[in-house]
């Protein structure tokens, strides 16, 4: 039984998903915390609903990156986790930080990377007229959005999509995709040779598409 470590700024709805998706399913697993930066978290309640350990170490009672992630780590550490998942936690975590995890934490973006990293991923992608977007469930590295990619979905961007339309749209996917990557990683499917990830036993689609409704009825 493999214990599963959540973090969250917000209202933490990939959380919810995963959480829901684990006792559905009956993983070898179980959400042990969802720890927070932010007092405030509306997550925080759905977790402590489902009889789950939840935490708090507020950013702003600290100095600096190093002395807030020491305190998360530890925060982190009493659960005895086997996996990190980051559902919208929103700091950019020490390099120090993301060694001590190294192999063991899983993160979602909001975009098809290697492309638009950072922030304001569907405004970007907007302005550069693709034509797909979509979400990357990936392991997390000292890097910024640039680990191993476990698994993406895309969809269709269509005339007159807004970024909040677009983040809209791709929520329901990221529910599809995280909470399959974290059964991935929990059932030890995951295999990461030369920085790409393989799913064994048996083998599954890294993959989901999206078909928007406009573009469905449009096909021949």
């Amino acid at each position: 039984m493999k214990n599963i470590v959540i973090l969250i700024s917000g209202r933490g709805s990939n959380m919810e998903a995963i959480v829901r998706a684990c006792a559905a399913e009956k993983w070898p697993a179980r959400v042990a915390a969802v720890l927070s930066n932010r007092p405030d978290a509306s997550g925080l309640q759905f977790a402590s609903r489902h009889g789950i350990a939840t935490g708090v170490v507020d950013h702003k009672q600290f100095s600096g990156r190093e002395s807030f992630d020491a305190a998360m780590r530890d925060a982190i550490d009493a659960y005895q986790p086997d996996l990190i998942v980051l559902a919208g936690f929103m700091r950019i975590l020490t390099p120090g930080f993301v060694e001590h995890y190294a192999g063991r934490m899983l993160n979602i973006h909001p975009s098809l990377l290697p492309s638009f990293p950072g922030l304001h991923t569907h405004k970007q992608a907007l302005e550069a007229g693709v034509k797909l977007h979509g979400a990357t469930v990936h392991f997390v590295t000292p890097e910024l959005d640039h680990g191993p990619i476990v698994l993406q979905a895309a969809l269709d961007v269509l005339p007159g999509d807004t970024p909040e339309s677009l983040a809209d749209r791709l929520l329901d996917s990221e529910h599809v995709i995280y909470p399959r990557a974290v059964r991935w990683f929990v059932e030890d499917r995951l295999h990461v040779q030369d920085g790409v990830v393989q799913v064994v036993q048996p083998a599954e689609p890294q993959w989901f598409m999206a078909i928007s409704p406009q573009a469905a009825g449009k096909q021949p």
